[in-house]
């Protein structure tokens, strides 16, 4: 039996009513692959042919080209380092010099993520900041353009 390779090239906002066949679970990194083949929840591989840029976000629904099959994208759980202040100020100091170093970065009012590196921990702690090592989904800022750029 020969099973077709599901392309998937369309994107669709999250929507709970969407009845979706497959799951496709990705790191932040993996999100930003626009144009890849990824195991399904079935095990299935699928192939992204989306615009070059595309940033995926927990809970977009992609559609396949053919048979409108509809994948539910879910952000995985990978290490993170879990920034936590005495204050919200003391997040903006650390967003700041993150910011600098074009540190990829989950902002929340409570806490900033960011990917495990040693150097950026030592910074933070001698900020004053605390830093916890965590295996969480990563959903960091796409950026002021709307689309990722990695360095």
């Amino acid at each position: 039996m020969i099973i077709d390779l599901l392309i998937f090239t369309q994107r669709k906002p999250p929507n709970p009513n969407l009845s979706v066949s497959l799951t496709v679970s990705l790191t932040a990194q993996e999100r930003t692959r626009s144009r890849h083949r990824f195991p399904a929840s079935d095990g299935q591989m699928v192939c992204f042919g989306l615009s070059r840029g595309t940033v995926l976000q927990d809970g977009d629904i992609l559609q396949d080209e053919t048979n409108g099959v509809l994948v539910k994208i879910i952000a995985k759980p990978e290490p993170v380092l879990t920034v936590t202040g005495k204050n919200q100020l003391d997040l903006i100091k650390a967003a700041y010099h993150l910011g600098n170093r074009h540190v990829q970065l989950e902002i929340t009012p409570n806490y900033l993520r960011l990917s495990p590196d040693s150097v950026l921990r030592q910074m933070l702690e001698n900020l004053g900041l605390q830093v916890t090592e965590d295996i969480l989904p990563f959903q960091p800022e796409t950026g002021a353009y709307g689309h990722y750029h990695h360095h």
